[in-house]
């Protein structure tokens, strides 16, 4: 199926998406902590390529906060169901998760998390050009990435709150080990999910207070839940490994990892002067496409380049 009848298919099923989900709209999110940055649901409207390309001034600036100089990303499958498996739309909960730790498996050293090597700290509040300030250290993109995956058994509460989801990304860190240059990804299973989840956002990342410092997390709910309204066959129709049915985990957590590297305890690090971080100035965007990693294919969105003053999918 060619994109545009794909994309015509979405909206056309945005309408049906929440309750083909089994999810209520009737319940309000409840608040999020300050310093909460959520990647809003897909409302059937792709924005232009370039968004923002003739207007360079709205670039990202640092607002003198840490970045992850040499990121890593720990996932924490949490709940039980993950480790009894669970089926949806034909795909198995296992399936899921090797879509996911593939997809962190290989971004590190891509041409597309190359865009972010840009960025950087120890430089003034403001900068916009690394390159122009001595003493700066630079976001790097290391070919090992994915630090290690962990099937947590706590029960998942119906509708988990963001305290908990923290609670559940401190007992990751504790599990593994404490980096401030990680990024604590939590997934709950399917039916399991925050309120508010493919109702009005599809993920956030935020960052809380642990005994060992700062402590940057993010929260992944099942995204074939929410169907198109996040990213579920955004670039692809459904094969065999999961292209198409689990678009949305990548484009998502690739989304919030993106984020994280960038100003992982928001908005300390590279925002522009709307507060907007690098993905989402390119969230939902018409040069969203597959890369290529270990040999499969995973749907992203672009994020932000400073260097064209535009959403960028890949850098050298």
């Amino acid at each position: 199926m060619h994109r545009s009848a794909r994309l015509a298919a979405l909206i056309a099923a945005l309408s049906m998406v929440v309750a083909a989900s089994g999810m209520a709209s009737a319940h309000p999110s409840p608040a999020l902590s300050p310093g909460t940055e959520v990647l809003p649901i897909f409302r059937g409207h792709v924005q232009p390529a370039n968004p923002h390309k003739p207007t360079r001034n709205n670039n990202l600036s640092t607002h003198g906060g840490a970045i992850q100089t040499v990121p890593k990303v720990y996932i924490s499958w949490w709940g039980p169901e993950w480790g009894s498996g669970f089926s949806t739309g034909g795909y198995s909960s296992a399936q899921a998760q090797t879509y996911n730790t593939g997809f962190f498996s290989n971004i590190g050293g891509s041409g597309w998390n190359n865009v972010v090597k840009q960025y950087c700290q120890h430089v003034p509040s403001g900068t916009q050009n690394c390159s122009s300030v001595s003493g700066a250290v630079y976001i790097t993109n290391p070919a090992s990435q994915f630090a290690g995956a962990w099937n947590d058994p706590t029960a998942v509460p119906a509708n988990p709150t963001q305290a908990q989801i923290f609670a559940a990304a401190q007992r990751l860190a504790a599990h593994f080990a404490y980096s401030a240059n990680a990024t604590y990804m939590v997934y709950t299973p399917h039916l399991k999910s925050m309120s508010g989840f493919g109702t009005q956002w599809c993920a956030w990342h935020s960052s809380g207070s642990s005994a060992n410092g700062p402590l940057a997390y993010a929260y992944i709910p099942y995204m074939p839940d929410a169907g198109a309204s996040c990213g579920a066959n955004f670039i692809n129709a459904n094969n065999s490994y999961g292209n198409g049915w689990f678009d949305g985990f990548s484009v998502v957590a690739g989304h919030e990892y993106s984020e994280a590297e960038t100003d992982p305890f928001p908005s300390s690090g590279w925002v522009d002067r709307q507060g907007a971080e690098n993905a989402d100035k390119c969230a939902w965007s018409a040069s969203s496409r597959n890369i290529s990693l270990g040999g499969h294919n995973y749907a992203v969105q672009p994020t932000w380049s400073n260097a064209i003053g535009g959403c960028a999918t890949s850098a050298s």
